[in-house]
């Protein structure tokens, strides 16, 4: 899946930064989003998306879904040639 993402990507989320809380939510470059999703996975082997939606925009596209937990999420993610440059995760706060 890191195929997907540029080796200078920067990812922001909530999770992140509790899962990394040295980061402070921000991951930058792809290894470090390596040892991120590495953490997060260990921590959610129950781990399972239900896409809601899928919106386009201009090289960018935002994901709607569902987490495991029942949480809402979108996630911004903008393409610089052809790989995820930037990508935000942003979670339904009530």
């Amino acid at each position: 899946m890191l195929a997907d993402y540029a080796d200078d990507v920067v990812f922001t989320s909530p999770t992140a930064a509790r899962f990394v809380p040295e980061s402070g939510g921000t991951i930058r470059g792809k290894e470090a989003l390596r040892g991120y999703w590495e953490v997060a996975l260990r921590a959610n082997t129950d781990l399972h998306f239900e896409l809601l939606g899928v919106y386009v925009g201009v090289n960018t596209v935002a994901l709607h879904y569902r987490n495991q937990g029942g949480g809402l999420v979108s996630e911004v993610l903008t393409f610089r040639n052809g790989l995820v440059s930037v990508g935000h995760a942003t979670h339904l706060k009530l």
